[in-house]
């Protein structure tokens, strides 16, 4: 059997973790062994902030058709029940975007749910 030189491959490998850890501070960008426990660590922290970035924005939604809300004279529970009561079909991103952008708007929704 043919000898194989293994030189190029682990410098390919070497080279391209190297280039994914480009922009890292101290070692971390050009030491092997600690870039590639860098690398590792950002990956798991990009997978899990995926998914913990959907349930941030849906809390910041909360809070600003909350605040919304109780500047009508409501809370945010009591709006959220009438509107399924209502069987008014609007999900928490579009109420934010209305009361962000149209805030007239957000006074008939108030006015079709029956608490204004």
């Amino acid at each position: 059997m043919t000898r194989v030189k293994r030189g190029v491959g682990a410098n390919k490998k070497r080279k391209n973790l190297l280039s994914q850890t480009k922009g890292y501070k101290w070692g971390r960008k050009n030491k092997f062994a600690t870039a590639k426990e860098a690398y590792m660590k950002a990956k798991t922290y990009a997978y899990r902030d995926r998914r913990a970035k959907k349930r941030v924005r849906r809390s910041l939604w909360q809070i600003q058709i909350n605040a919304a809300c109780r500047l009508n004279g409501t809370t945010y529970s009591k709006f959220i029940n009438a509107l399924t009561k209502s069987k008014v079909a609007i999900d928490r991103k579009i109420l934010a975007k209305v009361i962000n952008e149209k805030p007239e708007a957000f006074q008939e929704i108030l006015k079709t749910v029956g608490i204004k």
